[in-house]
């Protein structure tokens, strides 16, 4: 499935963002239209999330298919490639099984692992809110506040709350994504094998646990060619939270024009 794109830039080295759960392409806007400057930069959709069609089912070997179909569409050949959280497992496995298409692997915040299964309280609470009377974002704010006690997690999620002239409605696939939660938490048992042998970098928030060093054994199984840069004082939204560090991280890993392997 193709995906929606929104792209920043003229010209320079194509660059792809892709976004975790319950986000949407317009989450890396400020670091898209920063890294502009030097990059074509083009940041996906997933698919049940943002502008993506809704679709029956949610895994990584599906997302993976539609990041490859999508990039092979942008006809700028092989991109570098980089991911957040959910977005940063999707990039891992696209990487994996469709080398041709990823020059290089950037993944923020995410290991190749089974996490404990998170977020099933959000998707509910959200789906369980009442929007048939709703006329400012606040009401919404008020319904989800005992299962997402944490404003700033509120104001994050509300980004997926639609209200115009036909009423209040969710942009997510908010049940089929609740049903893939499982599935989201883990990893594929179909990466069993494989590796990704050209550059990768993982920036990880300094306090956020998604990136333990009891993971890098697993990591250099799959990504023998790894270099690791930690944000010390960011947790798990390392791009959101603290924006100049992690571009200082990334840019010096991202191609310039003509470039096309690290030093």
């Amino acid at each position: 499935m193709k995906l929606p794109v929104t792209s920043y830039g003229e010209s320079g080295t194509p660059v792809v963002v892709m976004h975790g759960l319950f986000g949407s392409g317009r989450n890396w806007m400020t670091a898209a239209r920063r890294l502009a400057d030097r990059h074509r930069v083009y940041a996906f959709d997933l698919r049940n999330h943002g502008g993506s069609p809704h679709v029956p089912t949610m895994s990584y070997p599906e997302m993976a298919d539609d990041v490859r179909e999508t990039i092979e569409s942008l006809g700028t050949g092989p991109v570098a490639l980089v991911g957040h959280s959910m977005g940063g497992k999707t990039a891992m496995y696209t990487a994996l099984r469709y080398p041709a298409v990823v020059e290089r692997l950037i993944v923020v915040d995410a290991a190749p692992i089974t996490y404990p299964p998170a977020f099933v309280e959000y998707a509910r609470a959200m789906r369980a809110a009442d929007l048939s009377s709703v006329t400012r974002r606040a009401d919404v704010d008020a319904q989800l506040v005992e299962a997402v006690p944490t404003p700033g997690t509120r104001a994050f999620l509300l980004q997926n709350l639609i209200m115009d002239a036909d009423g209040a409605r969710w942009r997510p696939n908010l049940p089929v994504i609740e049903a893939a939660l499982p599935a989201i938490s883990g990893w594929p048992s179909e990466a069993a094998g494989l590796t990704y042998a050209e550059p990768t970098l993982f920036i990880y928030g300094g306090k956020s646990d998604y990136v333990q060093p009891v993971h890098r054994a697993t990591i250099a199984e799959y990504f023998p060619n790894v270099a690791y840069v930690e944000v010390p004082e960011a947790g798990h939204w390392v791009h959101a939270e603290r924006l100049d560090d992690f571009l200082a991280a990334l840019r010096p890993f991202l191609p310039r024009s003509g470039q096309h392997s690290i030093p």
